[in-house]
Formats: C-alpha cells, structure tokens, sequence
C-alpha cells in the first residue's frame, strides 16, 4: 500500500487558556492511504477538526510525531511545509470559503497562481477541475450566482486543483440540504477512487457510510474503527 499520504503516531494536542489546559486529541493513532476515504465522526468536542487541522499540518502537535508521505513534519522546514500546503494539501471548509468578486474559474484558479503558475495555465487547470466535479459552463459565474452545491463544488473543485494528493474536509455538508449533501459525499469517494487520500468530518452516520473506513472520536481518543468492505456507490444502495 506504500507509505500514508498522512500519520499521526501517539499525538497529543493541548490548548492552553492561562492556567488551563484543554486536551484536545490524546495520544491518537491515525493514517490514510492514497486511495482511500476515511470519516472521521464524533460528537462535537471529540476532536474531530483538530485531527484534520494537525493531519494537514495546519496546526502543530504537543507532542507525538505526524508524518507526510513517510517525512516526518518536523524534519521540514517552515518554507517546505508551506510548499506541501500549497501543493500537495486540498481543504474543503463546512463554508465554501469563496471570493465573491471572482468567477468559480478565478477562485480555483487562485491558489495555482499564489504558487507561480502562470494565469493561463492555472484557469486551464481550473476549468478541469470545475469539469472534475460537475460545473461545465458554469465557470465564469460568481459565487453570488450559484446554489450552495455549486459553491461548494467550486470549493472542493479548489481544493483537488493542481497535484493535490491529500484532500482534508471539515463539515463539507452542514450547510446543505440532505441530497446535496450527499453528492457531495459521492464525489469525495469518487476523488478517492481517483487515488486522493480523503479525510473528511461529519456528524452524519449516513453520510459517512460512503467512507471505506469510519474512525469514531470520543474526547480526544479513537473509540471505534469500522472497516467497511465497500463504500456505497450511491443513494440507493446507501439508504437500502
């Protein structure tokens, strides 16, 4: 299976307030492959985004190591954990996170041009991206003109843009009604048949029956892993 496009080995995140201490993740085990799609469920609290933020190198562990395709972060230096971030780390937010003044296009086209590229290959990439997951002809709307499935097309059409190879989304459907919801759960697993390596949190056990594997969080610590044979194709094998 080759090494884990992301691992966490006995990592602990705390949060300190002045004399307080929060133990937000303690001592977790955790990886995905490429290939996969994992779901990370969990009642609010459990530490569900903290393992997602300091898997994608968003934030940084109290202690215990987290490893990027075999390198361990800490063996990185600040430049090259931005560089991954930029290119290799696509984070889909529970809000789409969009630009209002820029087209679909621009906004997925925008972290290309951050890195570098030049304008025209990005929107060339952008425009693949947005037919990756479903919005032909719809690339030179603004967000103020599609529905809040499109707009979060475009932010999941953001964050696969480019080479990336880990794809980490917190909440994607919260604010979605329950069909939109779930395609936007199929075209996650979709991306992982692709090859991504796929993390996404949800409170919702059915949206995350389409996850090969469900990771169950419960204060901080890994309560149950459910191995899932085959992730469901779609809605009606979901639901049967």
């Amino acid at each position: 299976m080759g090494e884990p496009a992301a691992e966490l080995r006995q990592v602990v995140k705390e949060h300190r307030d002045g004399s307080t201490v929060v133990r937000a993740l303690g001592g977790i085990d955790f990886a995905v492959h490429a290939g996969e799609m994992v779901a990370v469920t969990g009642r609010s609290g459990s530490g569900k985004s903290t393992l997602l933020n300091v898997a994608g190198g968003l934030d940084e562990a109290t202690s215990g190591e987290v490893f990027v395709e075999g390198r361990p972060l800490t063996s990185l230096t600040a430049a090259e954990r931005a560089e991954h971030r930029r290119r290799h780390l696509g984070f889909v937010f529970q809000a789409a996170n969009l630009v209002p003044a820029l087209t679909a296009e621009e906004n997925v086209a925008l972290p290309l041009e951050f890195d570098g590229v030049r304008a025209s290959k990005a929107q060339a990439s952008a425009r693949q991206a947005l037919e990756r997951v479903g919005l032909v002809g719809l690339q030179r709307r603004f967000p103020d003109e599609l529905s809040g499935g499109q707009r979060q097309r475009v932010a999941i059409a953001r964050a696969v843009v480019g080479t990336r190879r880990l794809i980490l989304a917190d909440e994607p459907t919260g604010a979605l009604d329950d069909l939109t919801g779930r395609s936007m759960f199929e075209l996650l697993a979709g991306l992982a048949n692709e090859g991504a390596a796929v993390v996404v949190v949800t409170h919702d056990d059915e949206l995350a029956a389409y996850a090969g594997r469900i990771i169950r969080l419960k204060d901080g610590r890994v309560n149950q892993v459910v191995e899932r044979s085959a992730a469901p194709s779609g809605l009606g094998e979901l639901l049967s």
